[in-house]
């Protein structure tokens, strides 16, 4: 099951399903349904079956069950680390936070496909990837809580820190892929985005830069199915891997949900790029289990039927069905991933809670060099908004 990564390749069906609504403006989607399945690249069925690709199973070849064993491993312990992150936020010990859950064979696999010296540029859901760049999971988390700005050097593990502005960091990524051609470098960069960002001019602009200066750049655009509420098909009115056809460079389709499809295919575009032949769009259809972010309710635009197909895809589960079938892993190795999980989650617990409450005033600072009238009376009101707090707290 695969596409023609070629730029020139004929233009396929729609991926997505007829939309309808109800009164409360949820819309019904029919991805689910095998007669409305997208054509992509995959090498491991959701049953965990090893299917054959002529083209991309050289890049997954030499894997060893070792190997595949930390695909496993890296697939869990970020989906554990999302879990506690999303429950802190519910504590109240976060502001805010992403969840990537569902979507971690799309980045472990592109994440594994990576060496040392590429550059990755993430937007803020991007944690596996981090996990994979070597970035402490606690690093991620102080952005969040708001006591920084980031909390990690990127040049540490060539991973930027993430980019709350949608799609903007795939010009970033295309101007530190031109660079690297000027360096002559023969490591690449890679981008990531989500299907709502491709329709940021921002990510346009990239395409057409990169494709013109022919810069070593991969564009790794997950899409799950749901620019916050709006569905893929408010998107766009072909597949997303297709846009690359117009730029003039290849574009395909993975199954975002198989890690060893991601690993294979992130590896042949990166090894594409390093090679002088210019940048590549990754298309990883695969499914926002969760909200969008802790602020968003996706009960209000999607029914539980859709959600509820995407679990029978699960990455995690079906990585874990082919190591069974394989003999690649036994009770013991799934028992002390388990105990590793656990201690994962009580070490983010631990780190969030003895970080510091965030400034309340910061916001006001940084604005303007010398200082600014209307920003003084903001931080007043502000201050008075503040202690109207500890004045109805002493009345009571």
């Amino acid at each position: 099951m695969t596409v023609d990564s070629s730029a020139a390749s004929k233009p396929r069906r729609s991926a997505a399903g007829k939309a309808g609504t109800t009164g409360t403006k949820r819309t019904t989607r029919t991805a689910a349904k095998k007669s409305t399945d997208p054509e992509l690249v995959q090498l491991l069925t959701p049953e965990g079956k090893r299917v054959k690709n002529a083209e991309y199973d050289a890049y997954v070849a030499g894997i060893t069950p070792d190997e595949l064993r930390g695909l496993y491993r890296d697939m869990v312990l970020t989906r554990r680390f999302d879990a506690e992150a999303t429950s802190l936020q519910r504590q109240g010990e976060l502001g805010l936070w992403a969840s990537l859950l569902g979507q971690e064979a799309a980045q472990i696999g592109s994440g594994r496909a990576t060496r040392e010296d590429d550059y990755v540029f993430p937007t803020y859901r991007e944690h596996g990837v981090a996990w994979c760049r070597g970035v402490d999971p606690t690093n991620l988390l102080g952005m969040f809580r708001g006591v920084n700005n980031g909390g990690w050097d990127p040049n540490s593990n060539n991973f930027h820190l993430y980019t709350i502005v949608i799609g903007s960091q795939a010009l970033h990524a295309t101007g530190y892929a031109m660079g690297i051609t000027k360096d002559g470098a023969d490591s690449a960069v890679i981008a990531y985005f989500g299907d709502g960002a491709s329709s940021q001019g921002d990510v346009s602009e990239a395409f057409n830069f990169s494709a013109v200066y022919n810069a070593p750049v991969v564009f790794f655009c997950q899409n799950n199915q749901w620019a916050i509420s709006e569905p893929t098909e408010k998107q766009t009115r072909v597949p997303l891997y297709q846009r690359a056809q117009g730029f003039g460079f290849p574009g395909v389709r993975v199954d975002g949900n198989d890690v060893l499809a991601c690993l294979a295919v992130t590896k042949w575009a990166l090894e594409r790029a390093r090679a002088g032949e210019g940048p590549t769009l990754i298309e990883a259809y695969t499914y926002r289990m969760g909200a969008h972010t802790t602020s968003d309710d996706p009960t209000r635009y999607r029914h539980d039927d859709e959600r509820a197909a995407w679990e029978a895809k699960d990455p995690i589960l079906r990585l874990r069905r082919f190591l069974e079938s394989a003999n690649h892993a036994d009770e013991g190795f799934f028992a002390e991933l388990e105990a590793e999980s656990e201690a994962l989650g009580k070490r983010v617990r631990e780190v969030v809670r003895a970080m510091p409450d965030p400034d309340d005033f910061a916001i006001f600072e940084n604005a303007y060099a010398d200082g600014h009238a209307l920003v003084d009376e903001e931080r007043a009101q502000f201050a008075a908004y503040q202690a109207s707090f500890a004045d109805a707290e002493g009345g009571k």
